[in-house]
């Protein structure tokens, strides 16, 4: 019997990056975000998603999901940001992870909430619910956002004021940021709505953008241009939805990585 035939078979290569959990912070009752190790192979453009998840328990299948990447392409480690359901097959676990615990990631991010899938503008808006802010985490802190676009609004809606993750980040802490801090300073403005409790811009974001009340309160001219404007969205299937229709109202036409245009979406985030 030769030496080949009773050599082992080759170990097949795992799909997922298994990584150190750095750090996890407890926003509240229903939502946390935690840092990992970034491989050193590892590369993405800002505002991509990546399969995110934990082993199987008792031999079962990995059990993944989609997230996007809260870091920029630059950052040495990779931040998420995610909800709590008690008894979703994932978070009900990740939920509970500390530093030192491992995590799987996939190796091939990918999305269409990227600058390559937007044509040229003067204003991007970043419009999100929930954890549907993550994405702009990321493209907020891209230099290639402010060289591109003279104005970055980023949006964001939640039921409760406590559920602003990252307010005091885009309200002030961003302009300390060694890359883009002077720029963000310059250029971002930070844009929360609630919708289940008083607060100074109360309401669904659509419903603003319906009766004009933030292009006032921003003081802008009512409503989108397909000349200006360029808009990425995240979030809700409500929100995604609604929104899209009211850009296509205002003829700003959707883009995609292989043929950019006024306004992208995640498809993958709505089923």
């Amino acid at each position: 019997m030769s030496d080949a035939s009773t050599a082992a078979p080759p170990v097949k290569a795992s799909p997922f990056h298994n990584l150190e959990v750095l750090w996890v912070r407890h926003w509240n009752d229903q939502l946390f975000s935690f840092g990992v190790k970034r491989p050193e192979d590892f590369r993405f453009r800002s505002g991509e998603f990546v399969m995110i998840g934990l082993p199987g328990e008792d031999g079962a299948k990995p059990i993944l999901r989609a997230y996007s990447i809260a870091s920029p392409f630059w950052a040495e480690e990779l931040e998420f940001f995610s909800i709590k359901v008690e008894d979703g097959p994932l978070t009900s676990r990740l939920q509970k992870i500390q530093p030192g615990d491992s995590v799987l990631m996939g190796k091939k991010p990918t999305g269409t909430l990227v600058l390559d899938a937007l044509t040229g503008g003067e204003r991007l808006w970043l419009i999100g619910t929930g954890t549907g802010l993550a994405p702009w985490l990321s493209v907020a802190r891209d230099p290639e956002t402010y060289s591109r676009f003279k104005q970055v609004i980023v949006c964001h809606t939640v039921r409760n004021v406590a559920d602003l993750a990252y307010r005091d980040f885009f309200s002030h802490e961003i302009h300390d940021d060694p890359l883009i801090g002077d720029e963000a300073k310059a250029q971002l403005t930070y844009y929360p709505t609630v919708t289940r409790e008083r607060f100074e811009t109360p309401g669904r974001i659509t419903d603003r953008i319906k009766s004009g009340d933030v292009f006032a309160d921003l003081q802008l001219p009512i409503g989108f241009s397909p000349n200006s404007d360029r808009v990425m969205l995240c979030g809700s299937m409500a929100m995604i939805k609604e929104t899209g229709e009211l850009l296509e109202s205002y003829g700003l036409k959707e883009g995609s990585n292989a043929e950019p245009g006024d306004y992208v979406l995640e498809r993958a985030f709505v089923g």
